[in-house]
């Protein structure tokens, strides 16, 4: 049974070089929750992406140039933030985020400001190996420790943000690689965001390439490592309820 979604919820879609997926994820997106926004911010693209993004019913923010998936998502809780939105769903434009899940995702924010759609918490078979297995386990054990509950999967792109997140997030998320997990979730757990999260189950790519090759696994496992560290040299930021 279809669970309806308040029309205050902003679907975001970073999406850069994505023709081949983006309308399906649209489609889905308002499949799932229908009365919920649905925002496409097209991250420089050099194909078809915004306009078949645009065909099949996003609105598109268009990014001069390539900013990166946390640039694009700041601009995503910016638009939340100035157009009265109270939840934020990020969602990938690859197709492997299964839009049903969107319900969930909301519904756990009672009680959390910040909720992850986690791909290793025990559904679907989604599984790295090597070098970036190793390093996302201990990064997911510190990032426990620093978020105050157990998490098992911080680099999920799959997330839910309340009103105090997109207050924070607005301002303050970072676009450097790997930002937009990682450091995200320090800057949000340092500044005092209630972060859980919930099982989601993994579907393959609709189209595109994927952003790791099994030759990238050592450059992935320094670079994470370095954007921990970076987020946890930043200042605090505090965030003050918006209501």
């Amino acid at each position: 049974m279809l669970r309806t979604v308040d029309p205050r919820v902003l679907v975001v879609i970073p999406a850069l070089n994505e023709e081949d997926s983006v309308a399906e994820v649209v489609d889905a997106v308002r499949t799932a929750a229908p009365s919920a926004r649905c925002l496409v911010v097209d991250d420089g693209s050099s194909d078809a992406t915004a306009r078949r993004a645009r065909e099949a019913g996003a609105v598109v923010l268009a990014l001069p140039y390539n900013l990166g998936v946390g640039g694009a998502m700041r601009a995503g809780f910016r638009f939340a933030r100035d157009n009265g939105f109270d939840v934020v769903v990020q969602v990938d434009a690859d197709g492997q985020h299964d839009p049903g899940m969107i319900p969930t995702l909301i519904d756990n924010l009672s009680g959390a400001d910040l909720v992850i759609g986690a791909r290793f918490a025990g559904v679907g078979d989604y599984g790295v190996r090597g070098p970036r297995r190793w390093a996302m386990r201990v990064l997911a054990r510190v990032m426990s420790r620093v978020a105050g509950t157990t998490l098992t999967d911080v680099t999920s792109g799959f997330k839910a943000a309340g009103p105090r997140a997109i207050a924070l997030f607005a301002e303050n998320f970072p676009a450097e690689y790997l930002g937009d997990t990682i450091e995200a979730l320090v800057i949000g757990a340092r500044a005092g965001l209630a972060i859980r999260q919930v099982p989601v189950a993994m579907r393959q790519r609709q189209g595109g390439e994927p952003s790791h090759r099994p030759w990238k696994a050592a450059v992935y496992l320094f670079r994470a490592c370095a954007a921990f560290l970076l987020a946890m040299m930043r200042p605090r930021t505090r965030v003050e309820d918006p209501r």
